[in-house]
């Protein structure tokens, strides 16, 4: 502090004290900005104006950092089990007074998913800020911090769009949850194209050059706490794949011998196949669900007395256990359709493995909570 006086001798009058200043300033002011702020008196003796009195003042901005993440998105983002490329779009803004470089890293930091069936995490800079994953944007390059970031005035125009990429192996199953946090720690700048060293509380007494005051917050992820110069926001990835059961049942319509009252399996027998895929209440649709059967040697397909059919009415009766292997289906011939081909199936002699006979069912599309079957009759050799 620079300060100047000068003696006043005996003061009839008032003295007057004028003070001036530069303009407020606002919060946002660059670190290492010097603020000065002068005064003047001015005064008389005798009625006679004497020469005015100044000092001023002068100190330096301190800089203050804080960073903000935010996920930019849908909550959880719903993937398929399988899917590559996964996106999670999050913006990160300089909150600080000064510029840095932002560390960046992508974390899994919980869900009920194993981590095994996610991986490893990388982020690019979604130049157009799209929050899709363009070939411009691959082509680019992975990031691990962002170099150079300048501090934001309020209006967003710093805000810098990056984009979390990862794959889901096709073992996550249906209701898996992900969750993945973004880092964006502060860091020095300077060094163009270089991650600066880590930038540290100055929490002694205040100096005359620019002190350090860390004063971001937490995002809540437990990646980061108060006063770290780190902030962090996190988005969920959900799984939301379909849960599919197959159950294939055999029953005896007729023998050679007894016809259809009590018929056994024996040679000439027509037995009736009922094959129901289901799937389960809050999965996602199945598309594109096709059903092939190789028939045993020791069976011919009765195409002519009965056919095959599709996307039958089919009950499944659960045996209660864990396995599907015993549970019991039963598909319910359409009234009027016996000796009828119906919906999309087809019988290809020799066109099943190792040149079995091959029974096809395409039942297209199955949603959550619904079975969809194929049956058809064969007579036993």
């Amino acid at each position: 502090m620079k300060r100047s006086t000068q003696l006043l001798g005996a003061v009839s009058a008032s003295a007057l004290i004028a003070m001036s200043s530069t303009p407020a300033l606002a919060v946002g002011t660059n670190a290492g900005n010097s603020i000065t702020n002068n005064v003047t008196v001015t005064f008389e003796v005798g009625d006679e104006p004497q020469t005015e009195v100044t000092a001023s003042d002068t100190f330096t901005v301190d800089r203050r950092i804080d960073v903000n993440v935010n996920f930019n998105g849908v909550s959880p983002t719903s993937v398929s089990p399988g899917e590559d490329d996964v996106v999670l779009a999050f913006d990160v803004t300089n909150l600080s007074n000064a510029t840095v470089d932002l560390d960046l890293s992508a974390i899994l930091t919980g869900g009920t998913g194993d981590a095994g069936d996610i991986s490893a995490f990388e982020i690019y800079i979604d130049a157009d800020g799209d929050g899709q994953l363009d070939a411009d944007e691959i082509t680019a390059g992975t990031v691990t911090f962002l170099d150079e970031v300048a501090a934001d005035d309020g209006s967003g125009t710093e805000t810098i769009s990056v984009l979390v990429v990862t794959d889901i192996s096709l073992d996550a199953i249906n209701t898996n949850t992900f969750d993945v946090a973004l880092v964006a720690d502060a860091h020095e700048a300077g060094t163009a194209g270089a991650l600066g060293a880590n930038i540290d509380n100055d929490d002694g007494a205040n100096t005359d050059g620019v002190d350090t005051v860390l004063a971001d917050g937490n995002g809540g992820t437990g990646e980061e706490i108060d006063g770290d110069g780190a902030f962090s926001d996190e988005a969920q990835i959900l799984v939301a794949g379909a849960n599919i059961t197959v159950v294939k049942s055999s029953s005896i319509i007729s023998d050679p011998v007894n016809n259809t009252t009590n018929p056994k399996a024996i040679p000439g027998a027509v037995i009736q196949y009922c094959i129901a895929v289901s799937n389960a209440s809050g999965a996602a649709t199945a598309s594109a669900v096709n059903v092939a059967d190789d028939l045993p040697a020791d069976v011919t397909f009765t195409e002519n007395d009965f056919g095959i059919f599709v996307n039958a009415t089919a009950t499944v009766d659960d045996q209660g256990t864990a396995s599907t292997a015993d549970d019991v289906a039963t598909c319910t011939v359409p009234s009027g359709t016996d000796g009828e081909a119906s919906g999309d199936a087809t019988f290809t002699a020799t066109g099943g493995t190792g040149g079995l006979d091959l029974i096809s069912g395409d039942l297209l599309d199955i949603a959550a909570g619904e079975t969809r079957a194929v049956y058809f009759r064969v007579t036993i050799n």
